[in-house]
């Protein structure tokens, strides 16, 4: 008699979330890439692309599919209770101008103003981690504000405050809020999630000092009398 395999369905199991998640990592790594040539590219066809509204609808998208992949990766990790934040010291002023130097090709390329208003101060966070809720933010600055972006930081009530304003039509009354969207109230079928929203408060949260814990807040008004987008560490 021939043997026969002994397999159980269990041990044939395929972890479908690592699987996603590593299919993930390998598209945000390609459009990583993908984003360095279209830099290349802008940067050698300056004249001829630079004011392309074609090129910039392609690097503007290619910008947010990569920060979708980044938060959902974050988010897969926190659902994994595998994400942390590495806590240290930065220059605020330097650490917002050389984030906002990333956005300066295709903000130029559409015609966009930009500014850092930072008060002369050192932060406390995870680097990696408030990147990829700036490059969210200022993603979603770039495709709501008329003509206007500035990032801000400052000091309140203790906590390191750091801002991104437009001067568009700001925050839906429904989106404004202090504190952390519930992930189970997304709705997918909107075409507007908050992922980005969520994966903001989930990096805020990470940062704590004592009974204190990260927030974000969403108003409108600020400097440019649009929407405003804060992200409050202890």
């Amino acid at each position: 008699m021939s043997d026969q395999s002994t397999d159980s369905p269990r041990d044939n199991h395929i972890d479908f979330s690592m699987v996603l998640a590593s299919a993930v990592h390998d598209m945000k790594n390609s459009l990583g890439m993908l984003l360095n040539s279209l830099d290349e590219l802008r940067a050698d066809h300056a004249d001829s692309m630079g004011e392309s509204s074609r090129f910039n609808t392609l690097q503007y998208e290619a910008e947010r599919m990569h920060n979708d992949l980044v938060q959902l990766l974050g988010i897969y990790r926190l659902g994994e209770n595998n994400l942390s934040a590495h806590i240290e010291e930065h220059f605020v002023p330097d650490f917002l101008s050389d984030h906002l130097a990333r956005h300066t090709p295709l903000l130029e390329g559409l015609g966009l103003e930009y500014s850092v208003e930072a008060d002369d101060i050192n932060g406390f966070f995870d680097d990696d981690l408030l990147t990829g809720v700036l490059n969210n933010t200022i993603n979603n600055a770039i495709r709501y504000t008329k003509s206007r972006i500035r990032l801000t930081a400052g000091e309140k009530d203790g906590y390191l405050v750091i801002g991104v304003e437009d001067d568009g039509e700001g925050y839906p009354e429904t989106m404004q809020h202090n504190g952390t969207p519930n992930f189970k109230s997304l709705d997918f079928k909107s075409g507007s999630t908050s992922l980005g929203l969520f994966f903001a408060s989930s990096v805020a949260r990470l940062h704590s000092e004592g009974e204190r814990t990260g927030s974000i807040r969403l108003h409108n008004g600020g400097s440019l009398g649009g929407g405003v987008f804060e992200i409050w560490l202890p």
